[in-house]
């Protein structure tokens, strides 16, 4: 593309063909204050005698000694009208270069590593190219040609593709097999290892690149072509046909294998699950039994307490009553005098007719007084003290009366006034008085029984008074 003229004025630009990674302006001459177009995704450098001289980046630059710092320093420019100054102006473009081809030109030889047999493979692709160093890339390859694509353009002097052929194809031939055995790819499956394989050269490939000022942003391993018809091939198909089918049947083993565990499992899942319910309804069932074993125990604790407290306020009761006796200036002797004052005057009223007559043992009262205690001392209805008593009412003619009888004095009979009484409530035995001298329980009442012989009623003592009769205990 030949430069616009104004006057004196050239415009310098490229609006080419996007494929184009390097392009030659073909004017040499450029007057003073010619104007450079740099569109974006664009660089421009001016050479000089096979020296880059500057770089310009995207926009529009007036070419004047101001302007150009860098050419200032390498010559001057003319100054004046129609002078011209010679230089050399390369555009590069920036942009990716997407999907660019490659392929090996012949097969590569590989190992299997499973069977040892020999195997010849073809390898293509595509890669994504973009130049990163636009001084590089001019310095080292385009030289003074007209321009450079990736493959064979018109105009153009050189395809990238050729110039590069020779180092994709040498890295792939060295550095595929290995990939493929490092990476422990079936051959047979090697579609599914594509991307594992592009990366791996694309490793290889890049430095390669990078030297001339490119890069290569993608590099893709869309194809490897197997040996179909070679009788090796064919084998290794059979073999992995055969691995494929043990492989199968040994995951279906495995699967039965894993399904009866899982039954196993299963059962003594339930069994432990059963045995789990029976033991928590043992515990509930030992628990309840506790619960109501430590119910009783409190029970028998309670009515433990409650009996020591009636005990504990039974005695305070009798200490209450004896200190009121105290204070009120009689004790229990008292009591018993009155006691035996009562017995008397029950006695006077169920003496016989031969004793209330004075016939008998005696006559008048003295008569009945000894009736009366001979009496009382069968009965024995009253306390041991009573014979005592009678002995000081008893003139000594009486005395010898009894004596002249058998009547002895009136002794005591019954456990309760001969050996005195046990305790109900704290256990204390021999007791003589009214009151238990330890917790102040009363003393319990003779029993009341009635005579079969003669009929009398409301008897208190051992004997009957009337007949003699002695008590059926």
């Amino acid at each position: 593309m030949a430069p616009k003229t104004d006057g004196l004025v050239s415009i310098i630009k490229y609006e080419g063909n996007n494929d184009t990674l390097v392009w030659k302006h073909p004017t040499k001459d450029f007057k003073y204050g010619s104007q450079l177009i740099v569109h974006e995704s664009q660089e421009a450098i001016f050479f000089r005698d096979g020296q880059a001289l500057d770089l310009f980046g995207p926009g529009r630059y007036t070419l004047e000694t101001q302007a150009l710092p860098i050419l200032e320093k390498v010559y001057k420019l003319p100054t004046g009208g129609d002078q011209a100054f010679h230089s050399e102006v390369y555009f590069i473009n920036r942009t990716i270069q997407m999907a660019l081809k490659w392929g090996t030109p012949e097969k590569i030889r590989f190992i299997d590593p499973l069977t040892g047999v020999p195997l010849e493979l073809g390898a293509s692709g595509a890669l994504n190219l973009q130049v990163s160093n636009s001084r590089k890339l001019l310095i080292k390859l385009v030289g003074t040609m007209d321009g450079i694509a990736w493959e064979d353009k018109v105009n153009l002097a050189q395809s990238l593709q050729a110039s590069f052929r020779p180092l994709i194809t040498n890295a792939v031939k060295v550095n595929l097999p290995n990939a493929i055995t490092a990476e422990a790819i079936d051959i047979l499956e090697i579609d599914s290892k594509l991307d594992t394989l592009s990366e791996k050269l694309w490793e290889k490939i890049l430095p390669g690149f990078e030297e001339y000022g490119l890069t290569i942003p993608q590099f893709y391993v869309s194809n490897v072509v197997l040996p179909e018809e070679d009788p090796n091939f064919k084998r290794i198909r059979e073999l992995h046909t055969i691995t494929l089918q043990t492989r199968y049947y040994q995951a279906e083993a495995t699967v039965l294998a894993a399904k009866a565990q899982s039954e196993a499992q299963y059962r003594v899942a339930q069994e432990q699950s059963k045995a789990a319910i029976t033991a928590a309804h043992r515990d509930v069932v030992m628990q309840e039994q506790t619960t109501e074993t430590e119910i009783a125990r409190r029970e028998a604790e309670r009515k433990v307490i409650s009996a020591q407290a009636d005990a504990a306020a039974r005695r305070v009761t009798g200490l209450t009553e004896a200190e009121i006796m105290q204070a009120q200036g009689f004790n229990q002797k008292d009591v018993l005098q009155a006691e035996v004052q009562k017995a008397y005057a029950a006695g006077i009223g169920n003496m016989g007719p031969a004793i209330s007559t004075g016939g008998g043992a005696g006559s008048g009262v003295l008569g009945d007084m000894l009736g009366l205690g001979v009496g009382l001392a069968a009965a024995g209805a009253i306390a041991p003290q009573i014979g005592n008593m009678m002995q000081g009412f008893q003139p000594p003619a009486a005395q010898g009366a009894c004596a002249a009888q058998n009547v002895s004095p009136a002794e005591p009979s019954g456990s309760v006034i001969q050996s005195g009484w046990t305790c109900g409530s704290c256990g204390k035995t021999g007791i003589l008085s009214r009151f238990c001298p330890d917790c102040g329980g009363k003393r319990p009442e003779p029993t009341v029984w009635s005579c079969p012989d003669c009929g009398s009623t409301g008897i208190t003592s051992k004997f009957c008074p009337n007949c003699g009769r002695k008590r059926e205990d």
